[in-house]
């Protein structure tokens, strides 16, 4: 299975990429999709745009997203909400099942902790990817969302395979 994590951001998207083997599993590629300085159209379609074709570069199997979380700033979250319509959209459109997972649940995934800082997540997929060179915060977030689908896809998998026999 190869998974592509999604960050969801109007300024920057991050997303990753990992391959899953069984218990293994490893960095394929990183990155963060840019738009700022641009109206909001505009960046809508960058960030469109940059996530097709990472979709096209990779050929991943499934696309997990983080979940948008609310904040005190209405606007800022509705924003945040049309940058996550995107990241739903282009693995939509590439035919991709896509899981969604809270932030917490990332992290606690990730880290083990549900209100881990940024750094311990970081650190965490570093250590769950040696030797991975991370584009920015954004990416290593990606990753981390792209683990937690991998682990929570492995656990479905074996619920099923018991059910089934």
């Amino acid at each position: 299975m190869r998974v592509l994590g999604i960050d969801p951001g109007l300024r920057n998207l991050g997303w990753g990429v990992i391959d899953v083997d069984g218990s293994r599993i490893s960095h394929v590629a990183n990155g963060i999709c840019h738009s700022a300085g641009k109206e909001l159209g505009a960046r809508l379609l960058a960030l469109h745009e940059g996530l097709s074709a990472v979709i096209a570069a990779y050929a991943p199997t499934s696309a997990a997203v983080e979940q948008t979380f609310v904040n005190k700033d209405a606007v800022a979250t509705l924003k945040l909400g049309q940058a996550r319509g995107i990241a739903m959209l282009v693995p939509a459109q590439a035919g991709l099942p896509i899981g969604e997972y809270a932030p917490n649940q990332i992290k606690k995934t990730v880290v083990g902790v549900g209100h881990a800082a940024k750094a311990q997540v970081d650190h965490m997929v570093r250590m769950q990817l040696p030797g991975c060179e991370i584009a920015g915060p954004d990416a290593a977030d990606a990753l981390a969302i792209a683990i937690c689908h991998a682990h929570h896809a492995r656990s479905a998998e074996r619920i099923a395979r018991r059910v089934v026999s």
